[in-house]
């Protein structure tokens, strides 16, 4: 088996992943050897590796489009839908913006809403007009975690193993079948974290070119690295996360603090003098400028429509309304800044109060999953060889991955501390950037759906505990034996799990005795 499997630690040579038989790498001294530690080792196996990723992809296709119509409240759309569908139509009808002041309802920036817009003009107002989009989203997902996967563990295997688990999480799965805005959201955020590790492979590749040249003692501060195309290419797709929601500010955040880190960390294992100084003055203003500036335009482009327009919400509200403020702006930024203040106002007052949503969770019900959303229910209809059957969609997140989040998070904790392993510090780091903040306001009405942003960090945590049962690709045969049933075994229960819960998740008609049978907890009722 010529695969390539994980290192367990991320400060050494002899730590990265090697093929199935060969010895680790042998320390060499001086640049030669820093050279050996700066270069990304790629998988041999390449165009295996492009056919396993469209291979998981396009199962992943298959089980995210089955039915995609399934389950609608008489034909319309359901919970939250019901926002985001009509205001995509009428962006579409519009033209890119929407202008019914009588209904507004303002909460979102417009690229979620112009995403469900683009299925909508393929195939009409209709389940799958509306859906379309999220599945194509949540397709996407799937392949980009098995590639992401792959380049952080140098593993085919395990870049396969990410995609079949994350296609098997009942949470991805519904909210890549709903025309709902979370799954952009959480789709682009992944994105923009694979352009920022092809970015640090590539940027290492460039330090090790000047070691192997003997040109890194030239400043004590390293050489600088040039533009970076795929840093840019982040700070792109974070400015498109933030035009689907303003959540997508935390990973601007945090992916800024973790790619200038990597920069500090490249130019000390490069033998630079003063690694932390060089980064500071050579690579924090082009990061602050690519993912931080670089979004913040692009955010703001994303309302081109509004600009262009004359009948959209809020167009020309600083010319009738008394509290805009920002009397130096032009009138379009002030109505813009109106809008927006309009938006943070309700954001404010949506608050749990003495009535709280039946379905509404907190942020610390959420590792685990221990209140689900009911999106959809449905019963005394026939369709389950019965006559009193029960049609449901629940947000439901497969509990054999939702309930290891806590020890996994322990053990990335460890690693990332106590061995300096940089994967499991970069999964914390994504995964805390989409967790932590929502504990800052616990008075916010708060939903399981925000979560969808965690799940292909808490896959890729997952996975890389799975390399490390694996074992080293020299490792004995029995060991990796052993490893291998371990992980088999642990991704079986994965996937009969998500095959169990198959009905509730596509609200397919299920009998009364059945419905019972899925909800395993008191907090999923």
């Amino acid at each position: 088996m010529n695969v390539l499997v994980p290192s367990s630690g991320g400060s050494s040579a002899r730590d990265e992943a090697v093929r199935d038989g060969e010895t680790p790498p042998v320390r060499y001294p001086g640049e030669h050897d820093r050279a050996k530690l700066l270069s990304p080792r790629e998988p041999t196996d390449r165009l295996r590796g492009w056919i396993v990723t469209l291979v998981v992809t396009l199962l992943a296709g298959v089980v995210r489009f089955w039915r995609l119509g399934q389950a609608t409240d008489d034909g319309t759309p359901v919970f939250d839908e019901k926002h985001y569908v009509p205001q995509a139509w009428q962006m579409l009808r519009n033209g890119g913006f929407e202008d019914n002041p009588g209904y507004e309802l303002v909460a979102h920036p417009p690229v979620g809403k112009h995403l469900i817009a683009v299925g909508e003009w393929l195939f009409g107002y209709t389940p799958l007009g509306w859906r379309f989009s999220a599945a194509v989203a949540g397709t996407l997902m799937v392949l980009l975690l098995v590639r992401v996967t792959r380049r952080m563990t140098r593993s085919t295997l395990l870049g396969a193993l990410a995609g079949i688990l994350l296609i098997c999480d009942g949470l991805s799965h519904v909210q890549a079948r709903v025309g709902m805005l979370d799954i952009f959201h959480a789709v682009l955020v992944l994105a923009a974290f694979a352009c920022l590790l092809v970015d640090r492979d590539r940027m290492r590749a460039r330090l090790a070119l000047v070691v192997t040249e003997q040109r890194i003692g030239d400043s004590e501060l390293g050489p600088r690295l040039g533009f970076r195309w795929w840093r840019f290419g982040a700070g792109i797709l974070l400015g498109l996360a933030c035009g689907v929601k303003w959540s997508g500010i935390y990973f601007v955040l945090a992916l800024s603090l973790l790619s200038l880190v990597w920069d500090a960390l490249a130019r000390r294992s490069a033998g630079v003098a003063r690694p932390w100084r060089g980064a500071l003055l050579r690579d924090a203003l082009p990061t602050f400028a690519s993912l931080f500036v670089l979004p913040l335009v692009v955010y703001f482009a994303t309302w081109a429509a509004w600009y262009a327009s004359e009948t959209a919400t809020d167009r020309h509200a600083a010319a009738v309304a008394d509290d805009v403020g920002f009397g130096f702006l032009p009138d379009m930024a002030r109505s813009l800044l109106y809008y927006h203040f309009n938006v943070l106002e309700f954001h404010t007052h949506l608050v749990t109060g003495d009535d709280p949503h039946p379905w509404e969770s907190k942020p610390w019900a959420w590792p685990m999953g221990m209140r689900p959303m009911l999106y959809y229910y449905e019963s005394g209809m026939p369709g389950c060889g019965q006559d009193d059957c029960v049609q449901a969609t629940m947000l439901l997140g497969t509990p054999a991955l939702w309930w290891v989040a806590l020890p996994v998070a322990g053990w990335a904790v460890w690693r990332a501390v106590g061995r300096l392993d940089w994967r499991y510090a970069a999964v914390l780091v994504c995964y805390c950037a989409g967790y932590l903040p929502w504990f800052v306001n616990l008075d916010r009405q708060m939903y399981y759906f925000y979560a969808t942003p965690l799940a292909p960090f808490l896959v890729l945590g997952i996975v890389l505990v799975l390399g490390e049962i694996l074992g080293r690709s020299n490792a004995s045969a029995e060991r990796r034996k052993t490893g291998l049933l371990v992980v088999a075994l642990y991704v079986g229960l994965v996937v009969a799990n998500f095959v169990w819960l198959w009905p509730i998740l596509n609200g397919f008609p299920i009998t009364e005795a059945r419905w019972a049978a899925e909800l395993w907890l008191p907090s999923w009722r």
